[in-house]
This record gives structure tokens, C-alpha cells and sequence, in this order.
């Protein structure tokens, strides 16, 4: 603390002492508390009682808004639908989950499933929220050559990925919930007439992912308010005419530390990277090395849980890309094929945590995350990145 307010009344004693005092606390007065509890008679006096008299303020907190903790001030409510999810989405609780979370974030309750209008075309898993085709196909194995049809309905469908993301960006600002964004991300593509692919898929309650801060992927789109000096990852795919696009970009909430601004950034320049070797005959395990590189060189480490995917008529398939070094992936590349690469890079240790929920992924330290992913396309002589940013696309990267 570093100052005081003078209190008017000299019949106060200090907290610390008992004598007269004329100074008080000025996080009680801006949360009007009782002054006999709050008043010192010296600067040395309220620096002594510091650490013991901070938690009255903690505690009126939480009293005025009735709860046990800061992070449940939006009440999970049946009656209105907002409830915890749990069990990778299959089930909702009204009670706030225990688990040792490793950083300051926490789970808010999500909003009902939004609404897919008929004449949307479902995948699969749509109902049930199991993906039937997928599991037992041949392409989880054998890496597909897509045909030129496909390849143009791939174009088209990751065009519209792209356009659905810009949206999203556009309304990423402090105040706003990352339920709105899933809403924003829900509207635009079933507007476009596509179906939002993780809407189900195994369950996953919403459109999007939305992934704040330390959370490394698959964050479940809620209530909480973005705040500034956040950073939220938007992770948005779309079915569209049979087939899958798939793109996400970390963005900046307001002011962002210089530390999170060099982690975005370089989570950014390692997929750049990464797609600059993409052309035929390169090993897929060769991705995993210029990410790798790129990320220590700067302090940072790559997550190894979670890899890129083989993208088309299958929302996953091979190949697999994992963006670490030294990996095992088979394979070289050739024209025709169409893949993911989508690098999440953590400021601290490498590994991961799963939340109560089973989808939210965070970092094991609680330090923060980035990710950036692209939707390609191995050509003769190179790569096509599908899900390339538009001349209309929100300048949101200063680096650009």
C-alpha cells in the first residue's frame, strides 16, 4: 500500500497500536467499510498490518456478490439454461468444479446448444455427438490425394472458414464474453450455410473453442468477460458442401504484457516458418523441427500432446503433424494432400493439464499459450495455404 486517507474522526485508535489515529485504509473507504477497522495512526503502523489487514477486503468482495470465490460471480442458473459443462460436454452441473487448477483462470457456466436451422447439411455427429465415417475410415491411415473437385470445394469451404474467423476478431475487446464470440462464430457460418464442425463433435457443447490464457486448446466457449491484458485463442472449423476448414489465430485483449505480445508473435512466426518448407517430397517430421527450433531459440516450448491433422471430407485423419522435434511422423508430402499445421506454444514447461470439463487443455504451470493454425494444400511446386488472410481481414497483428 502506498498511501492513506485522513480520518476525520480522532476518537479512532490504530488497528495495529491503539492510539489515536488519522489515517485509514483507502481500499476500505472505496469499499465502504466500517472505519474502526480500517484506521492507522501511521504510515509504518499500516505497512506492519499489511498482510493480515488485505483480506478484509478479499472477504467484502466476495460477501457482496455471495459467493466463495471471485470467479463464480456468474451464478450457474437452471432455470435460464446456464450451467457448468462436465463429461466432455455430455452432462451440466449447476455446482462450480473442484480441481487444482494451475492458474488464475476458471470455468464459467455455458449457454444452452445454439440452434442449427434445416436446411444446414449435418455431419454425423450432429445428433448424437458421435462421429460414425470418421473412426473407421482407411484415411486415418493412408494419406488421401485429394481429386481437383475436392480441392475446390476445400477452397471454398476454408474461404468461408476464413471469413467466419475475421468476424470473430472483429468483436474480441475487454467486456466481451467468449460466449458472444462462440454466438458471432455461430451466426456467420450457418449465414454462409455451413455447419460449425466442433458443434457436438464427441460432444463439444459449442461452435468454437475459445482458449484464454493458460489454456492451450479446446477452451468451451462461457461466460467470463474478456479482461485487458488477455489473450484468446479463436479456433473455428466449418463443414461446408462435404467438407472441412480449419484455421485459428491468438488475438490481443486491450493493453497485452510484452511478455504474452513475444509469445504470440513467435507463435505466429513458427507456423510462417513451418509452411515455407511445405512442398512435395518433405518429411512431415521435418515441421516439428523448424517449429521446435524457432520456439526454444526464444525461451519458449512447444506442446506435444497436440498435433495438426489431415483435413478434407474427414473433419481429422492422417496425416499427423506433430509440431515438436525429434517425432515419429511417417510420411512425405505430395501434391494433392491437404493438412493442418497449428503449433501451441507455452511461455513455461511444455506440458498439459485437463480440466473438469475433459475438453479445457491448459498448461501445467498455469503460464499462458498461443496457437495459430492454417488449413493447406500440398501443389506441384509448393504449398496453397486454404485459409490465407483476406485483403478484408482485421488488422489485429502490429507485425503485419
Amino acid at each position: 500500500m502506498t498511501g492513506g486517507t485522513d480520518v476525520t474522526e480522532s476518537s479512532l485508535s490504530c488497528v495495529k497500536c491503539g492510539k489515536p489515529a488519522h489515517l485509514q485504509c483507502p481500499k476500505c473507504v472505496e469499499l465502504k467499510l466500517p472505519r474502526e477497522g480500517a484506521a492507522f495512526c501511521t504510515q509504518d503502523c499500516f505497512k506492519a498490518s499489511w498482510s493480515t489487514h488485505k483480506s478484509v477486503h478479499l472477504k467484502a468482495k466476495l460477501s457482496s456478490v455471495g459467493t466463495n470465490a471471485p470467479w463464480e460471480q456468474n451464478i450457474a442458473s437452471p432455470s435460464d439454461g446456464w450451467l457448468y459443462c462436465m463429461r466432455k460436454g455430455q452432462s451440466r452441473t449447476a455446482q462450480f468444479p473442484h480441481f487444482d487448477w494451475t492458474g488464475p483462470l476458471r470455468p464459467y457456466p455455458i449457454s444452452k446448444k445454439r440452434v442449427i436451422p434445416a436446411s444446414i447439411e449435418l455431419p454425423d455427429w450432429a445428433i448424437d455427438g458421435i462421429p460414425k465415417i470418421e473412426p473407421a475410415s482407411d484415411l486415418q491411415h493412408v494419406v488421401e490425394i485429394k481429386t481437383p473437385e475436392q480441392i475446390e470445394r476445400m477452397r471454398e469451404t476454408n474461404r468461408i472458414a476464413r471469413e467466419v474467423l475475421d468476424a470473430a476478431a472483429r468483436v474480441v475487446r475487454p467486456g466481451v464474453t467468449t460466449d458472444e464470440i462462440d454466438a458471432v462464430v455461430h451466426e456467420a457460418t450457418i449465414a454462409a450455410g455451413a455447419y460449425p464442425s466442433p458443434l457436438n463433435y464427441h460432444f463439444f457443447p459449442k461452435s468454437c473453442c475459445t482458449s484464454v490464457n493458460e489454456v492451450i486448446c479446446h477452451g468451451i466457449p462461457d461466460g467470463r468477460k474478456l479482461e485487458d491484458g488477455d489473450i484468446v485463442n479463436v479456433d473455428v472449423s466449418v463443414c461446408y458442401k462435404g467438407v472441412h476448414g480449419d484455421l485459428n489465430e491468438t488475438y490481443f485483449v486491450g493493453n497485452v504484457d510484452e511478455a504474452s505480445q513475444k509469445l504470440v508473435k513467435c507463435t505466429y512466426e513458427c507456423l510462417e516458418k513451418a509452411i515455407d518448407i511445405v512442398k512435395p517430397g518433405v518429411r512431415f517430421r521435418e515441421i516439428g523441427e523448424i517449429i521446435n527450433r524457432h520456439a526454444t531459440m526464444s525461451g519458449l516450448s512447444v506442446v506435444k500432446s497436440y498435433c495438426g491433422h489431415g483435413i478434407g471430407e474427414l473433419f481429422h485423419c492422417a496425416p499427423n503433424i506433430p509440431h515438436y522435434a525429434k517425432n515419429k511422423a511417417v510420411g512425405v508430402m505430395k501434391a494433392g494432400q491437404t493438412f493442418t499445421i497449428e503449433p501451441m506454444i507455452n511461455m513455461g514447461v511444455w506440458r498439459d493439464r485437463m480440466w473438469p470439463d475433459g475438453w479445457t487443455a491448459v498448461t501445467a504451470d498455469g503460464k499462458r499459450s498461443a496457437q495459430f493454425e492454417h488449413t493447406l494444400l500440398v501443389t506441384e511446386t509448393g504449398v496453397e495455404v486454404l485459409t490465407a488472410r483476406l485483403p478484408t481481414s482485421p488488422k489485429v497483428f502490429p507485425w503485419l
